[in-house]
């Protein structure tokens, strides 16, 4: 059965409001909007220059150590903690890229501009230096950063080349992080949360790939395929973990159909998950049940619903267009944006300091 030309867009919009229905056998597209958009950025407006409530990655190594936030990272201080600072800033700079003339542009750039300076940016390259800074964000917080200045990367606009010329040094210290620390990493990590290592390889994939950094780029495809190219027969059924916010299943799949031809993908994808063209395993693509939005562990649960849609979203994509498991993603995929798109701004600073910049990676995604 092959995938029509998706004919219909499904708008899904904020406020509690859920997608209309699909025309019976045509596929859905989820449709960032430009109303979308500028409340998305409101919500990173209101949390990148916030600095309590706080949570630091921070080793304490003197009692001159104990710093505030801000004291610590001039850049990235806000939104509860330093990862989702940065993913903030991803998303404002997206947004920025998408609609230019988003009534929120100039707030956006005033932000960016105060940010991400040249003095904010020399700090957290020195923090970094520290001693006992080996393990700091890694590797989800690498991976954003690095997503950051793919983001910048080659905009044509003077302010986002200035804030890409400033960001490039803390972009090449992350680049050096994983060029040294991959090859010591002889198990991949495949939790559900900040440490998952093909989550991290991904982001980084694409940051090599989009300025050219072939080194990185030989190094994270060689990793990628050790640590993943002869799985076989994952057990997904066991997903998800009650705080995950990876699938680490999808986020597999979604890093090695980066990494091998769509051919070579497609055989490997049904050794790895070979019920999902019957609609299984339940467990996966049914999206997972949030009970407490005010709980921070709990409320991850929104962020996996999310981040499994992005990726079913780009796995059949990347799947022949005959291939059952094609329509069985993208069903799944709208099915938990649905669910979960209307509770991004929940009014909870427990999920509104991060969720939105998910959704708009999720809505910004190529269609299948």
């Amino acid at each position: 059965m092959r995938f029509a030309t998706a004919s219909c867009f499904i708008v899904l919009l904020l406020g509690g409001q859920f997608p209309a229905p699909a025309q019976p056998g045509k596929p859905d597209q989820l449709l960032l909007t430009q109303d979308q958009a500028s409340h998305f950025a409101q919500l990173a407006l209101k949390c990148v220059q916030k600095e309590y409530p706080n949570k630091p990655d921070h080793v304490i190594n003197d009692a001159d150590d104990v710093r505030t936030p801000r004291a610590m990272h001039g850049a990235f201080y806000g939104c509860f903690d330093w990862h989702s600072s940065v993913h903030g800033h991803w998303m404002l700079v997206h947004l920025l890229r998408l609609f230019p003339a988003m009534p929120e542009a100039r707030a956006i750039r005033t932000a960016l501009d105060a940010n991400l300076s040249v003095e904010n940016i020399r700090g957290e390259n020195a923090y970094l230096l520290q001693q006992n800074r080996a393990s700091f964000e890694r590797t989800y917080g690498w991976a954003w950063l690095l997503k950051l200045a793919e983001e910048l990367n080659g905009w044509h606009d003077e302010d986002g080349k200035r804030w890409s010329q400033n960001l490039q040094p803390l972009a090449d210290a992350f680049a050096e992080k994983y060029l040294s620390f991959l090859p010591k990493q002889t198990y991949p990590i495949r939790t559900g949360v900040h440490p998952n290592t093909a989550f991290g390889l991904a982001f980084a994939l694409d940051y090599a790939r989009a300025v050219g950094n072939q080194k990185l780029a030989t190094l994270i495809v060689e990793r990628s395929r050790t640590y993943y190219a002869h799985d076989m027969n994952y057990p997904a059924a066991w997903e998800p973990g009650g705080e995950d916010f990876f699938s680490p299943a999808l986020i597999e799949a979604d890093l090695m159909r980066r990494v091998m031809s769509k051919t070579e993908f497609a055989g490997w994808f049904h050794r790895f998950l070979p019920d999902v063209a019957r609609g299984g395993p339940k467990a996966l693509i049914q999206p997972a049940i949030v009970t407490d939005r005010t709980d921070p562990k709990l409320v991850h649960l929104d962020g996996l619903n999310l981040s499994r849609a992005w990726c079913m979203r780009s796995i059949a994509v990347a799947l022949p267009q005959n291939d059952p498991a094609r329509r069985v993603l993208a069903r799944s995929a709208l099915e938990h944006a649905k669910v979960t798109l209307p509770h991004v701004a929940s009014g909870n600073y427990e999920g509104e300091h991060w969720l939105a910049s998910f959704a708009v990676y999720l809505l910004t995604t190529p269609s299948p």
